[in-house]
Order: structure tokens, then sequence, then C-alpha cells
């Protein structure tokens, strides 16, 4: 028997835009058959709201991230009371993973979903958690089911100790919004280089810019995003003297990230660490060829001189070079585009995740009402 009726704990919804929010609303959207209530934070000035959509409600509470956890867990306790809810699924295992926890230490029948989208590295989380590190694991141990967009953050559970059920399910890409009906990129008459991401350590950035120092001067960077390491990027690329081949686009809302990428030549992102990373996947549905780091998920989909090119971590002059590979080598950058697109219609497409996370997911044992 499936589900019926989920409640979400996401610490953030739209309209904040990240991996996991996209991933929760296109996936809930799909499956019109279960109610999903989703509890999430008030930003900023809002207030408390309660908004319907077509098959659920989002709750939004007023409370700081620390005191999430505890106000979620007693507003979903007085939800539960009259929506019965067969499960609670919980967007990464952070504030919103101990909320579900003390749901489910309250609810034990009740079943528990946590779904794992980190992009930090796993060092830096555990060092975040370290005054609570035995009930941080709990958020694993009690799950019923964990679903993980990367093979990368499956083995994360495990090291955990968590011997349950585990289903590996990407994150996707509406594949239809990324597609062009006419490619006019010019490599060779000035090549642009693109990243999306946001301007923190784990992404690299700075890298991206150093490699400039390596290729002819028409090629150029465009950064798409908004980020806490933003105005050293600027000072480095002035520092460099590439002030003049760096574009600092700030944040692009993600309806209009497919005309920059249609416009770019070659995706670029040489993360640190990264649990997936949806921007690659877009970049491949847009027909970009890419070029990342073997960390993480990445190579769950990237595979070297077929869906992409590796670059070697914290190495600018290894960008460089794939660079240059790419734009000397047509018949290779066409095998790049046509693989990569032909990976995403196949395994990335919003519909597909959809009906895998009903069939995998949420088709458990309902709860007795």
């Amino acid at each position: 028997m499936s589900l019926k009726r989920i409640l979400i704990f996401s610490l953030a919804y739209f309209p904040t835009e990240g991996g996991a929010e996209i991933a929760v609303k296109e996936i809930v959207k799909r499956i019109p058959d279960i109610e999903f209530d989703i509890v999430t934070m008030c930003f900023d000035d809002e207030r408390e709201t309660e908004e319907k959509f077509s098959n659920g409600t989002i709750y939004r509470i007023n409370t700081s991230k620390n005191g999430y956890p505890f106000k979620a867990f007693l507003f979903a306790k007085k939800l539960h009371r009259d929506r019965l809810y067969d499960a609670t699924w919980a967007i990464m295992a952070n504030w919103a993973g101990f909320a579900a926890l003390f749901f489910k230490f309250r609810f034990p029948q009740v079943r528990y979903i946590l779904s794992l989208q980190e992009g930090d590295p796993i060092a830096y989380i555990k060092r975040k958690v370290w005054f609570v590190y035995p009930l941080f694991r709990m958020i694993f141990l009690k799950a019923d089911i964990i679903q993980a967009i990367s093979n990368f953050l499956a083995d994360w559970a495990r090291e955990m100790g968590y011997q349950g059920q585990i289903e590996v399910i990407p994150n996707g890409v509406d594949v239809k919004n990324f597609q062009m009906t006419t490619d006019n990129r010019q490599l060779h008459n000035g090549t642009v280089l693109i990243t999306v991401s946001r301007l923190v350590e784990k992404n690299a950035v700075g890298d991206i810019i150093n490699a400039l120092k390596y290729l002819p001067n028409n090629v150029k960077l465009q950064i798409l995003g908004s980020g806490s390491l933003e105005k050293d990027l600027k000072i480095l690329a002035s520092h460099v003297e590439l002030q003049d081949r760096v574009e600092f686009l700030g944040f692009i809302p993600t309806q209009e990230i497919p005309v920059y990428l249609h416009e770019a030549d070659i995706f670029v992102r040489p993360s640190l660490s990264e649990g997936m990373g949806n921007s690659f996947i877009e970049a491949m549905a847009a027909g970009l060829p890419i070029i990342a780091t073997p960390v993480g998920g990445i190579p769950d989909f990237l595979k070297d001189g077929e869906t992409g090119l590796f670059c070697k971590v914290k190495d600018p002059k290894s960008i460089a070079e794939q660079v240059e590979r790419l734009m000397n080598d047509d018949i290779l950058r066409q095998k790049l585009k046509e693989n990569g697109q032909k990976l995403v219609r196949e395994k990335y497409d919003w519909n597909l995740i959809a009906k895998e996370m009903k069939s995998q997911v949420f088709d458990l044992p309902a709860a007795g009402r």
C-alpha cells in the first residue's frame, strides 16, 4: 500500500532556491495522488503563513535555524493530531533531520524518510555537529529508509552506521527548459567559460579565474551566483589583471539560467566537494561540455572522455589544459555534448526521478489510521 499523506521537514523552501528546494518542488508536483505538507522557516520579514498548493500546504514558522528542530516538531505534532501522517520526510541530515528525529521518537509508528542532499565536505559537517554527534547519528539510524542523491552520500549513510534500505535517486532537471533549437556557439571566435556556483570555498571559483592566466586572451569567464567570497574573488580577478575577462553576473533566477548556458561554450566547476551537483546536469542538458573534479557524487554522471572531462583538484593549470582540449578538438566536444544530453534524457529527467521516488521510496506500508 502506498503512502497517502507525508509531512516534509525542510529548513528552507521557495522562494529560496537551492538544489534540495528545487528537488522537493519538482517531485511533489509530479505525484498528485499523495498529499504533501511542508513545514519550513520564515525568512527575512516574512510572517507565519499557510500557503495551499495543488496537493498540500506550506506552513512557514517564525524561528531561528537552531530553534527550527524544536518548533517544527511541536508544530508537526499538532498537525499530526488532525492529519494523521503516514510518513515524515526530512530534507537533509541537518536541522530538518533533527525535527524528523524528534517526531520519530514521539510517533515511532510513523515512517521516517531521510533524503541526503548535502554538498559540503563530510568532515566539515561532522565538525559542526561534534557537540551533539550521538544525536546527529540517530538522524540516520532511526530512518526507515534513506534516499541519497549520489553513491557518495549513500556511502556516508553506511559510515554513520545505518544498515537499512538506501535508494540512490539523483536530483533531476526539467529537460525541455534547457533545450535549444539551434547551436550558434563558435568556440574559435572567442570562448566563453561559464560556472553556476555559490561563491563559497567548496566550489573553487578562484581556480577557474587563475586558469585564465594559461589561456588565450579571447577566453572569458562568466560567473553566475553570489556568496560570501564574491568580494574576494573580484579582488583576485583584479590582482591577476583579469578583471576584463571575468564577468560577475550575481544571482540569476533558475528559470533564466538556460539563456546564459546557451550563450556559453564550456561549463567549468572544479569543486572541492559535491553531494551531486545539479548545475552540471543542467549544463549537460543545455548541450555544454563540462569540466569537473572527480570528487563526491560527480563520478556518478561524469565519465572522463565520455560525458565530460576531469581536471585535478586545486589545479588551475589542469583546468586550462582541459579547456584547450575542447577548444582544439571538435570531435571530442561534440561527443561529450551528445553523450551528456543522452544521459540526462535517460536518467535525470524530473519525470523519471518522481516515478522512482514514488515506487522506491514512497511505496511503503501506510501507517494505521
